[in-house]
């Protein structure tokens, strides 16, 4: 039965990252299985003094065959109140929101409202946190003031599916995977990857992928670089290729204390989704030395180009990552990190782990997340 789905949430023009990216893809997942599709987006989504990147939108070109609305503004109520109806007025059978930040709650939850005037419109929230990484003032009555204009939920990590339980524990609500992120082309030589990025290929590489924030660990993995069994592999380059989020200096300080300047390849601009294949491809190892996380779109885009991981034991990563098949599950410490990268080159582990994740990502498909969505819409009572 086809539906009419109306996703709520960042997408083009806006940069987004993968939140972006996952959205737009999970509207043509929709619509190849025969849904009527739009995403309603941002003209505003941060205030300039809350944005800590150096633009919020792109000059790439609009995905193909998608209908995208660009309605919201984060910090104008008039706009929650046009988009609330403008949405209402559609009564689109199923009106899912991206929840990411407390920040979003009042405006998130003053449009579900009115959306649910309609009594027809079921409404379902993808949460990727509930409880935020990076606390602010406000954060729990945002959260409650969207939750509780929701019918259900789904979350991208066990971990969050149990914080959801703390503010909504009688609300239908499952816990489905994050697919694959399949839509940054088709993977390509580590050869001509690297002549795209300027670099050399033979030279070993690990890959730090995504914007830079506290909770992402990048000064583990430095100081990881710095630690011996790593010295010894002299010839191993960390590549970091995602802009920063906060303040580069305290990094800039540690790479010249260890000393890691030659040893690091650094792309700190916003990466373009045509280029986000040439790094992964690039890399023998991506490493996500995260310090407290719940889930992260980094590791199925590494599994889209069957490249092994090595992650740290926090939050929901360890659920995707089985240590020692396709990667390394470590604490989220330097010394850990280090001897874990070590092995993988000691023992040659990258062709056994790449055939690993050729079977293991098969369950990671976006027309399995889109049929399990469905099922539970169809339990929702509006």
């Amino acid at each position: 039965m086809a539906r009419r789905v109306v996703i709520v949430g960042p997408a083009h023009p806006l940069r987004g990252g993968g939140m972006a990216t996952f959205n737009e893809r999970l509207a043509q997942a929709f619509q190849q299985a025969g849904d009527e599709v739009e995403i309603v987006t941002f003209s505003l989504q941060y205030p300039s003094f809350l944005f800590p990147g150096k633009s919020q939108f792109t000059n790439e070109p609009a995905p193909e065959g998608l209908s995208i609305k660009v309605l919201m503004n984060s910090v104008n109520p008039i706009s929650w109140l046009r988009t609330g109806h403008y949405i209402r007025s559609k009564r689109p059978d199923l009106v899912i929101f991206r929840f990411w930040l407390p920040f979003m709650g009042p405006c998130f939850g003053t449009i579900a409202r009115i959306i649910r005037g309609n009594k027809h419109s079921r409404i379902l929230a993808i949460t990727d946190n509930v409880v935020p990484h990076e606390k602010r003032f406000g954060d729990v009555p945002f959260t409650k003031y969207f939750l509780s204009a929701c019918h259900g939920f789904v979350s991208l990590s066990k971990a969050v599916l149990q914080d959801l339980q703390l503010f909504e524990p009688g609300k239908p609500s499952i816990y489905l995977p994050h697919p694959l992120y399949d839509n940054f082309g088709q993977p390509v030589s580590k050869a001509e990857a690297c002549a795209a990025l300027g670099l050399a290929p033979a030279t070993p590489y690990l890959l730090f992928f995504g914007f830079i924030r506290a909770y992402k660990g990048l000064d583990l993995l430095l100081r990881a670089m710095a630690e011996e069994p790593l010295r010894q592999l002299p010839e191993l380059k960390l590549i970091i290729a995602g802009e920063f989020y906060e303040d580069a200096a305290p990094y800039q300080e540690l790479i010249a204390e260890l000393e890691l300047e030659e040893r690091l390849v650094l792309r700190t601009d916003f990466i373009l989704n045509a280029k986000v294949r040439y790094y992964f491809c690039a890399a023998d190892l991506v490493v996500q030395p995260y310090k407290h996380a719940t889930q992260s779109g980094v590791t199925q885009v590494a599994y889209h180009f069957d490249k092994p991981m090595v992650v740290t034991n926090v939050g929901g990563l360890a659920e995707l990552v089985p240590d020692g098949e396709v990667g390394h599950v470590v604490e989220p410490e330097p010394t850990a990190i280090a001897n874990a990268i070590a092995e993988f080159y000691g023992q040659n582990q990258g062709e056994a782990f790449s055939r690993n994740i050729q079977s293991y990502k098969a369950r990671f498909s976006w027309s399995n997340f889109v049929q399990q969505v469905h099922a539970l819409a169809d339990t929702l009572r509006t």
